[in-house]
């Protein structure tokens, strides 16, 4: 829509490669544009890239060829990211988990205390402050690392298949959640799945990756309004959104198996 065109640049990715070793080709002329606002979803099988771009957006590596070019140096250096595993430190409480982004920059405990219960308060965990990550259920842990990436108050959240380990039931109130949260955050998300309707259910853009060498094969709009709840996987527009989705998925594994 032209509401969404009208949002302002945060970051693009410019026709990049990624190569490793001498041969492995991990992406191949991605191009993506990222603006302020946007729920982007990468969806896609295993090993076509999701993640690198990822670690890409985050300089944990650079392109072979092309480049990734912020537009907004506050959305880089406030950037929040949570990974599939809750990169939690077993030694540490939850609050001093949270504060750890914070502490690399060199902010003291005190300081910050608001803004690690306030990042707490986020993800529904008033009160843990104090608590062990092997108190913690699954679910739990990753509201923890939801919270440290919270903590930062970013303009844009990069999250690599967080759920993927979690029950369905947990899934779903977490994917409730993530939404919620958003709503009050107003930042941007880059979200990295396997799951057809978890990537219809969060995001306004999906892109749709395939495998050898990873890159685009399609994008998909689900033009269809926040804040979205339940009613929302129930109802007929997600269900045909789905279908869309998986059949461009298939034909992106079909494409992968035709050329292999």
């Amino acid at each position: 829509g032209a509401s969404r065109d009208a949002r302002s640049l945060l970051l693009s990715l410019d026709h990049v490669d990624k190569v490793f070793g001498q041969n492995i080709v991990a992406l191949r002329d991605m191009t993506l544009k990222v603006r302020q606002g946007d729920f982007i979803s990468l969806l896609g099988p295993s090993g076509c890239g999701k993640s690198t771009v990822l670690r890409l957006i985050a300089g944990l590596m650079q392109p072979t060829r092309g480049r990734v070019r912020w537009e907004d140096a506050t959305a880089r250096d406030t950037l929040g990211v949570v990974f599939q595993e809750p990169t939690l430190m077993p030694w540490s409480t939850v609050a001093d988990n949270v504060w750890l982004p914070l502490r690399l920059k060199g902010k003291t405990r005190k300081d910050v205390l608001p803004d690690i219960e306030e990042a707490l308060a986020t993800v529904g965990l008033t009160g843990f402050e104090d608590a062990y990550p092997r108190e913690l259920s699954g679910g739990m842990k990753m509201r923890v690392s939801i919270a440290r990436a919270l903590v930062t108050h970013p303009r844009l959240i990069l999250m690599d298949e967080p759920f993927a380990a979690l029950d369905e039931i947990t899934r779903f109130k977490l994917n409730n959640d993530l939404l919620a949260m958003r709503e009050k955050l107003d930042c941007t998300v880059i979200f990295v799945t396997h799951s057809v309707f978890e990537s219809v259910f969060l995001s306004d853009r999906i892109v749709i990756m395939a495998a050898r060498p990873g890159r685009v094969i399609r994008e998909l709009d689900v033009d269809e309004p926040y804040p979205r709840t339940e009613d929302f996987r129930t109802s007929t527009e997600y269900v045909a959104h789905c279908r869309e989705a998986s059949e461009a998925l298939a034909q992106a594994m079909e494409g992968v198996a035709h050329e292999g």
